[in-house]
């Protein structure tokens, strides 16, 4: 079977950790892994999450629930450290606050994969699968479909249109993502440079991206790149030049300026 591995990162995140968990101890797809990796809480964040390991390995699901806690350097540091330990085929970064769209969700994106086995060989499986995002408030309350949809073919040349795939609802092959550390000079939007450098990856091996064509992700839309938008925006274009250059990057910013605009003068 295809297994995954879900990891999250806590850092005093009590008041929204349960929702999180609850989401991956309901998936209907037995092959899991669920690595949490938390910052040194001093909250009741540790005590959730091991009485949420305690309730999944007494369920019988066939998850395996796996628990890291120590200071860090910041949320992409911890991501690394989850990078490191996964054992799965595919990774997903859900982080507290977030959630897994609903029980079948592993069990749909694994369906998208399972077409690609030749005889038990996971070297054709896609290097990425990837669906939509549904956007929730801090209790976790649907609030609408992300602005930026997921096309149907993607590539890394995708995202010079702005990160049309949520982080939490984009699985990357483990055996190529683990190669592909988060540059931890970015401190808000090392998730963009991330998932482009995992895509331009796909291109090298000649390997599809694969659409789900349906939500996989409930996204807690207050999260730090909200917080700190401007510093987040000021490094993705930033990240942008990197990948496509400098007249690209101004270009593609010009027409967000102007997009916004028109969307304003409408409303």
């Amino acid at each position: 079977m295809i297994k995954f591995t879900i990891v999250t990162i806590t850092y005093n995140a009590a008041q929204v950790l349960s929702r999180t968990l609850e989401s991956v101890i309901a998936q209907d797809y037995p092959c899991v892994e669920h690595i949490v990796v938390d910052g040194a809480s001093t909250d009741d964040t540790l005590n959730i999450a091991y009485e949420y390991k305690d309730r999944s390995d007494k369920s019988g699901s066939g998850h395996v629930v796996r628990i890291q806690s120590e200071p860090d350097k910041g949320l992409y540091d911890a991501m690394n450290k989850g990078l490191r330990l996964a054992t799965g085929d595919y990774i997903c970064y859900i982080n507290a606050g977030d959630c897994l769209h609903s029980p079948d969700t592993l069990s749909l994106v694994a369906s998208k994969a399972m077409p690609f086995v030749n005889e038990d060989d996971k070297k054709c499986l896609p290097a990425v699968i990837y669906g939509d995002t549904d956007w929730t408030d801090n209790n976790g309350n649907y609030i609408g479909k992300r602005r930026l949809s997921p096309p149907e073919h993607l590539t890394w040349r995708s995202f010079k249109h702005g990160m049309l795939v949520c982080h939490q609802a984009f699985y990357a092959r483990v055996d190529i993502a683990r190669n592909i550390e988060y540059n931890l000079e970015y401190r808000h939007s090392s998730d963009v440079d991330w998932c482009i450098r995992v895509m331009k990856e796909a291109e090298k091996r000649q390997l599809p991206l694969v659409n789900v064509n349906q939500t996989v992700a409930d996204y807690q839309r207050e999260g730090q790149t909200t917080k700190y938008h401007r510093a987040s925006l000021i490094e993705r274009f930033n990240v942008m030049r990197c990948h496509y250059g400098l007249i690209v990057t101004l270009s593609m910013h010009v027409w967000f300026l102007l997009r916004a605009v028109l969307k304003r003068a409408r409303s």
